[in-house]
């Protein structure tokens, strides 16, 4: 299917084109490997604020332990009284150490560190609730208290993943951009090496959606074959990268590994690649042969 088909014109020996599967396996991957970046980075824009935004995090120190268990429970009681707040919750010490091991190891139990009590905040969907002003009513009960409000750092973080992903899809974009040119300067070669051959059968009656199909399925065969070997590579790269990436254990690094869907969408690469190229060269064609006297 690739390299014979019944056509009217020896593309066989029309070297203009050989390039041109090459070129397309390139945007392919270019293009594969922008999409995956989006679609991960979408991912992990999705993860953080459906598990971190609308939370709040109340750290109380403990000089004494005792003291600051005591306060815990007054400060538990004016947090789940608070309007806005739907639950509040203390974190073990576990959880806490947990929490640390990525950056201090699996012995952060063992260090003997002066971890502070952890009460994990979650609020309603619509709440307005002003840390500093919670903030200075906690310190009444427990003074040093301090309050993390998630949304003010995780709203920076959000943007700048929202940019990235915009600059991958921009990057996208542009590669189809180059794709449909390329595919015009092949197609308009290929048009003058072979301008004899269609002269006449233009002068024998073909009509110019017969020779613009000639081209066009010339451009398929091209794109398909250029397609699936930037398909496969991209796959391949990509299957590599979430290989080495399996065992990070980094505090709100995104998955490097793509879900089923995301390959799905990732599938459609390719395909879009030999669509541009046949519809580029179709339309290439009948704009030259409506010049042609």
């Amino acid at each position: 299917m690739w390299r014979r088909a019944q056509t009217d014109l020896p593309f066989d020996q029309d070297q203009s084109t050989r390039f041109l599967p090459w070129i397309v396996a390139l945007m392919v991957l270019l293009a594969a490997l922008a999409a995956a970046a989006a679609l991960i980075v979408n991912s992990a824009v999705d993860s953080w604020d459906n598990g971190l935004s609308g939370r709040l995090t109340v750290q109380i120190p403990t000089e004494d332990r005792a003291d600051a268990e005591a306060q815990s429970v007054a400060v538990l009681a004016m947090l789940r009284a608070t309007p806005g707040v739907i639950a509040a919750e203390p974190l073990t010490l576990a959880a806490v150490e947990a929490l640390l091991e990525p950056w201090l190891g699996d012995a952060v139990g063992d260090l003997d560190l002066p971890l502070p009590l952890l009460i994990d905040v979650e609020l309603a969907p619509d709440a307005r609730l002003d840390s500093t002003v919670l903030a200075s009513r906690l310190a009444d009960i427990a003074p040093g208290i301090a309050v993390d409000d998630h949304r003010v750092w995780l709203s920076g973080l959000i943007d700048l993943a929202q940019m990235i992903e915009l600059l991958a899809v921009i990057v996208v974009v542009l590669i189809g951009f180059s794709a449909v040119a390329t595919v015009v300067f092949a197609t308009r070669s290929g048009f003058a090496v072979h301008y004899d051959i269609i002269e006449l059968l233009h002068f024998m009656g073909a009509r110019d959606s017969y020779v613009a199909a000639q081209f066009q399925g010339h451009a398929m065969r091209q794109g398909l074959r250029g397609g699936v070997i930037g398909a496969v590579t991209a796959a391949a790269f990509l299957a590599f990268i979430g290989y080495i990436a399996r065992d990070i254990d980094a505090a709100f690094m995104p998955p490097l590994a793509l879900t089923p869907w995301q390959w799905g969408v990732l599938g459609l690469v390719p395909a879009a690649g030999v669509v541009i190229a046949m519809a580029t060269a179709r339309l290439t064609v009948l704009r030259a042969l409506v010049r042609m006297p």
